[in-house]
């Protein structure tokens, strides 16, 4: 946006050289971490799992903040993280092979908006309590896939868009914001279709399903053990 200013973050790892290429996560916040401070996206989730485990990230992290009011489902909010991201590649040496999205509640529905949007720029998704359908008490977040009038099923059309990417989804059976039942619709399209997909629904589990899923202890080392084929 012309003549404003867009605050994000990025966690540089301490091993990092600029002699090396790197992978790079693009990390989507949730509803509550909205704003234009430049700091409040990295309260939850990933970034609370890099202060708590930073050795078993080896990757550089983007993570930008959507304005309040906005939704990551918007083409503008979209493009500046995209912007974000590229910036960071170019300034630390990123590997374009090792690109992963992940996201939160409202920043789950926007991974898999990007996984839609642009279908072959990341190597993985790994989506927390996201969804495409509105969440309870939130019409505004939703999968622009859901409102386009081509479209009869948006879940079969998300997951032909994410095609063979390896998808890790993560949700709780007792969410009262996002139902599950988002999370399972979302896999039982993939599934057909990506052999590398899967699902992990934790037990009487609320919305907070980002505490487990960023503590798994193989979030890491399977996010980036996946790469793009060579082109």
């Amino acid at each position: 946006m012309a003549g404003e200013t867009f605050r994000y973050q990025v966690y540089v790892p301490a091993g990092w050289r600029a002699d090396e290429k790197w992978p790079v996560v693009l990390f989507l916040h949730g509803a509550g971490q909205r704003g234009a401070d430049g700091s409040h996206e990295t309260d939850i989730g990933l970034p609370n799992a890099i202060r708590d485990r930073a050795a078993r990230l080896p990757a550089v992290v983007v993570m930008p903040q959507c304005r309040e009011g906005k939704t990551w489902d918007s083409p503008e909010m979209l493009a500046l993280a995209l912007e974000a991201l590229d910036r960071a590649i170019k300034e630390f040496n990123g590997d374009e092979a090792r690109l992963y999205a992940t996201g939160l509640s409202m920043g789950g529905y926007g991974t898999w908006e990007l996984a839609a949007a642009h279908p072959g720029l990341f190597a993985a998704y790994a989506v927390v309590c996201g969804g495409m359908r509105p969440p309870k008490g939130y019409p505004d977040i939703r999968h622009t896939l859901v409102d386009d009038p081509a479209v009869k099923d948006p879940y079969e059309a998300l997951a032909r868009r994410v095609g063979a990417t390896p998808a890790w989804i993560f949700h709780g059976d007792a969410d009262p914001v996002v139902p599950v039942e988002e999370a399972r619709k979302i896999f039982a399209a993939l599934e057909p279709l990506d052999p590398n997909a899967k699902i992990t629904v934790y037990s009487g589990v609320g919305h907070d399903s980002w505490t487990k899923a960023y503590a798994e202890p193989d979030f890491f080392s399977w996010l980036l053990a996946q790469r793009l084929p060579a082109r």
